[in-house]
């Protein structure tokens, strides 16, 4: 492997780390780790960026930003709440108003991002019974 590739790799697998973490912390996003693990995969490894976009749980988050630039409503919910929950958290803790002012800016501009996104369309009745 070049160096260059094994960079993009070890990219990769950080990012799929951070995603999977995601899935348990509500406070780290898992989508655009996904989609940064499979950017850098295809770079890198084709058998690790065939088994993200394969995966059951990874792969429609990815396919649905290829085909449609979307992401599906739970995910932008799973995003917003996120957010909220962090900039409460500040406020709890008494940030300081610098503080709060990036957060406020970063924030929104990516709550606008997000909420910008189109949702997926919706699958067939016969096939959302399969899943």
């Amino acid at each position: 492997m070049t160096p260059r590739r094994a960079a993009w790799f070890a990219f990769g697998a950080a990012a799929l780390a951070l995603a999977a973490l995601g899935v348990a912390a509500p406070l780290l996003p898992t989508t655009p780790f996904v989609l940064l693990a499979a950017f850098a995969f295809a770079r890198s490894s084709e058998r690790w960026h065939a088994w993200l976009t394969g995966h059951r749980v990874f792969g429609p988050l990815i396919e649905n930003w290829r085909a449609h630039g979307a992401i599906s409503r739970p995910a932008k919910a799973a995003g917003d709440l996120a957010m909220a929950v962090v900039v409460g958290v500040s406020l709890a803790i008494s940030a300081p108003v610098v503080v709060l002012a990036i957060q406020g800016v970063v924030l929104a501009g990516a709550a606008v991002f997000i909420l910008s996104r189109p949702s997926p369309p919706r699958s067939p009745p016969h096939e959302r019974a399969q899943i």
